[in-house]
Parts: C-alpha cells; sequence; structure tokens
C-alpha cells in the first residue's frame, strides 16, 4: 500500500512539474514539446523502477524499422505505455480521443505535438477527414503514428477482437506496421492496486509488410501480439 502511495504522488508529482515547465513550449517548435515526452517517458520508467522495484525490459529493438515509413500498432494494459513508448521510438504521433485534448495543459500539448483526434461515438466532418490527416502526416514526417487496436486499456487476459480502424489504417497507408506486445496490465493495471517486483516487458514483433489483404493483416497482427502477451505472462 505504502509503494502504491509513494508511486502515485511522485509518477503525478513530476507529470505535473515537466507538463508546466513545458507550458512556454506551447509557444515556441514543435521539439521542445516532444522532448518534453520523452522526459515523461523516462519518468514514469524511473517511478517504477524505484517505487515499484519493477524489472523493466525491452525486447526486439533491433526490430523497429530504419528508413521505412511505418506505423505502430500496440497492445494498451496502462498508461505506462503512452508515455514510455515516446522514449523508445521518434515521437510518435498519436491517435486518441478527442475528450484527451480538451484537458487543460496536458490536453493543449497533446495538440502541439500533433495528435489527430477522433470521435469514436458520432459521424463528424472531422471524422470523415481523417484518413486525409494520417495521410498527410505520413507524407511529411519521419515520425511513425501509433494506434491502439484495443481502442482502450484491457485487462492483461483480455482477449477481445481488435477494432477494424486499424485494418484501415494498414489499408490507406499501405507501409510497414510495427506491433507491440507488453504485460504492463500485470504492474499497472487499469483498475485495482498496482502491483511491486514485478517485471514489466515491452517487446517489438517482427513487421507486417504492406501489401497484404487487410482482413488477413488484421488477423495476423491479432495474432502475433496476443500470442506474445501469452508468452509474457
Amino acid at each position: 500500500m505504502i509503494k502504491n502511495f509513494f508511486f502515485l504522488f511522485f509518477f503525478y508529482l513530476g507529470t505535473i512539474f515537466v507538463c508546466l515547465f513545458f507550458l512556454p513550449a506551447l509557444f515556441l517548435p514543435q521539439k521542445f514539446t516532444l522532448y518534453g515526452g520523452k522526459i515523461l517517458g523516462n519518468w514514469s520508467k524511473f517511478c517504477l523502477e524505484v517505487f515499484l522495484s519493477t524489472k523493466i525490459i525491452v525486447k526486439g529493438k533491433e526490430k523497429i524499422l530504419n528508413n521505412e515509413k511505418f506505423f505502430i500498432a500496440s497492445a494498451h494494459q496502462s498508461q505506462f505505455e503512452t508515455f514510455f513508448l515516446q522514449s523508445i521510438f521518434n515521437s510518435p504521433v498519436f491517435i486518441l480521443k478527442k475528450e484527451l485534448l480538451k484537458i487543460p495543459i496536458f490536453g493543449w500539448q497533446l495538440k502541439k505535438i500533433g495528435s489527430i483526434s477522433i470521435d469514436r461515438n458520432k459521424i463528424t466532418k472531422d471524422n470523415l477527414g481523417f484518413s486525409d490527416l494520417i495521410k498527410k502526416h505520413v507524407q511529411n514526417s519521419e515520425r511513425p503514428i501509433i494506434i491502439f487496436p484495443q481502442a482502450t486499456r484491457v485487462d492483461v487476459l483480455d482477449r477481445s477482437p481488435f477494432k477494424k480502424g486499424v485494418k484501415r489504417i494498414y489499408e490507406e497507408l499501405n507501409i510497414f506496421c510495427q506491433p507491440v506486445a507488453l504485460n504492463s496490465g500485470n504492474v499497472w493495471p487499469k483498475n485495482g492496486m498496482l502491483k511491486a517486483n514485478k517485471t514489466l516487458t515491452i517487446s517489438i514483433l517482427d513487421p507486417i509488410k504492406p501489401g497484404i489483404n487487410s482482413d488477413e493483416f488484421l488477423v495476423t497482427l491479432e495474432k502475433n501480439i496476443y500470442k506474445e502477451i501469452d508468452n509474457l505472462i
């Protein structure tokens, strides 16, 4: 219980400090806010290691694509990966719920780093232009798109089918997909207490090449990620 308290206290204290410290960066070039995101990624890792005695392993970094356009499709079990993946990859662009951009300061910074929002419950003009925004980004930036195909944080044992949005992105972008599996829910679950003295693994899997049937892609992506999660738990 005491470890949970110290972790949450210092994690959120540090997050608030970084967000406030980088507030002036909203008026500066984007690269300054992106640097703040990497600091938050390393801060979350530091807090887990120090206050919860978590051993953090990153597998498969050598599989990260170089000199190729790609997007990241990651499992989603906790807040950890939303921060830490920024320090592994080249400041990925998040596809996220529109509501997150409305959070004072934090939401402003999400917008500053170029996050692409979507209202999942409505058909709006912005949603209809969703694919165009992603295509424009891929053409004009070296930063990869990141999407969580489960759409929300889930339990580490949850094996719900992936949402079809990732299939649409794969089909329309026609670039590599870099799958990421993880077991962060074993340490920092969506609901319930945090757990100390655990191993948290981020596993970067073999990329999936473009050009295969989109339905086949979705089946392959889901199978590969869930199979690796089974190995991690």
